[in-house]
């Protein structure tokens, strides 16, 4: 018999719990071992559930337990998580995750201890909810380059804007209506300014690329400026925006970076629309592949969470190897990143616009007589930025350009 732990006995952790009494005979022979929930952790008291049975307050009851062979971490945010979850490595105890903000942050210090302890640090559930994709970068892609990453990775980011499109909604209204849903936070910063998605494209590229990417270097713009005209442009374009968190190579360099995008009908992202998620990659053999799913959510995510206890089970005392070492990633300065952008501009004549940026293709709507959009040909963002200061305040907005 394996047992385990939980912290945290909130959203994912109710949902962990449910998922391996739900699918216990099925998990068992996967395992090779039962898996048997020794305790749950949490501050609160939760009279009528029968989790009250293996419920403590106290995390040196955990710690102290040699019976514990696996921690999972499901409380999210990064203390008390981060000194629970290295404690727990220390002791020799493997430990599972689905906090982003802790990967981000410790992961190149808490697998380091894992490997020295000859046991696993596992985070699948920290950067798709149920999409597996973190397993198919460690082991189904190992003998792949790979090239770019780029994903829908925030699902109340990707609610908001469907919305936006298919209903005409503004803003703040949108982000009311995600809250009432339970799709957005009280505080929504973290999704809406793409901070959440920045942690997720930075743990993805780190195991792509096999060295540390802080996602502190990735540049991040969220969806707060996005308006509904935004998106009759982009439907008069054919085209539909979306909140991407991108990671490519070119060349000898790389760079990282979550924003709007306008998405061109021909790319597979195109059709990832409500609180679904969705990751691209690009590999020297493999070419395209898509990985789809439900990017958050209780079941999802817990069964994620799961599938790596199940894992850890497989190898108790054998580490599993992964494509990430704690040398850090340089990344290459925005100013150097190529690419094409959607531009609105009022009070501004085409000759003026092309002495900006050279040849553009312009897109005007019935609706909006007293402007113009305008599509540039790809330049580095320099270049866009200098032709935007000449231009000054007749420049209303700026969207990437997803090529």
């Amino acid at each position: 018999m394996i047992n385990i732990a939980v912290l945290g006995y909130g959203t994912v952790g109710s949902g962990v719990v449910e998922v391996l009494h739900t699918n216990h005979e099925s998990i068992k022979k996967r395992a090779g071992e039962e898996i048997n929930i020794k305790y749950v952790l949490d501050l609160r008291d939760f009279p009528g559930d029968p989790v009250e049975e293996i419920l403590v307050h106290d995390y040196e009851e955990i710690i102290n337990d040699p019976e514990v062979d696996i921690v999972v971490e499901v409380m999210g945010g990064i203390e008390p998580a981060h000194t629970f979850v290295k404690r727990a490595l220390e002791a020799g105890k493997n430990v599972c995750t689905s906090n982003k903000a802790l990967v981000a942050k410790y992961g190149p210090e808490l697998m380091e201890i894992a490997k020295g302890k000859d046991i696993n640090f596992l985070f699948e559930a920290s950067c798709g909810g149920g999409i597996p994709i973190i397993r198919a970068l460690n082991s189904s892609l190992t003998a792949d380059v790979v090239d770019e990453i780029t994903g829908i990775l925030n699902g109340t980011t990707n609610y908001m804007l469907y919305k936006m499109d298919t209903e005409g909604c503004a803003f703040g209204e949108v982000l009311k209506e995600a809250q009432e849903m339970g799709y957005a936070e009280a505080d929504p910063t973290a999704d809406i300014e793409g901070h959440d998605a920045g942690r997720k494209i930075a743990i993805l590229s780190s195991l792509a690329y096999g060295r540390f990417v802080n996602y502190e270097d990735v540049y991040m713009e969220g969806i707060t400026k996005i308006t509904p005209e935004d998106m009759e442009y982009a439907r008069a374009l054919g085209m539909k925006v979306k909140l991407l968190a991108t990671s490519r190579k070119v060349k000898d360099s790389y760079y990282a970076m979550v924003a709007p995008f306008m998405v061109n009908k021909s790319s597979p992202l195109y059709s990832v629309d409500g609180v679904f998620n969705a990751v691209f990659v690009h590999a020297n053999m493999l070419g395209d592949a898509m990985f789809y799913g439900s990017g958050a959510g209780k079941l999802p995510t817990a069964s994620a969470v799961v599938a790596d206890v199940v894992d850890a089970a497989k190898h108790l005392h054998r580490n599993i190897m992964t494509n990430w070492s704690n040398d850090p990633l340089s990344l290459q300065e925005m100013d150097e990143v190529e690419g094409r952008f959607f531009v609105r501009l009022q009070d501004a004549a085409i000759d003026e616009i092309e002495d900006a940026w050279g040849q553009v293709q312009t897109v005007e709507l019935d609706t909006l007589s007293d402007e113009i959009g305008v599509l540039t040909s790809s330049m580095k963002q320099k270049r866009y930025k200098a032709g935007a200061e000449k231009l000054g305040d007749r420049v209303i907005s700026m969207i990437r350009i997803k090529d």
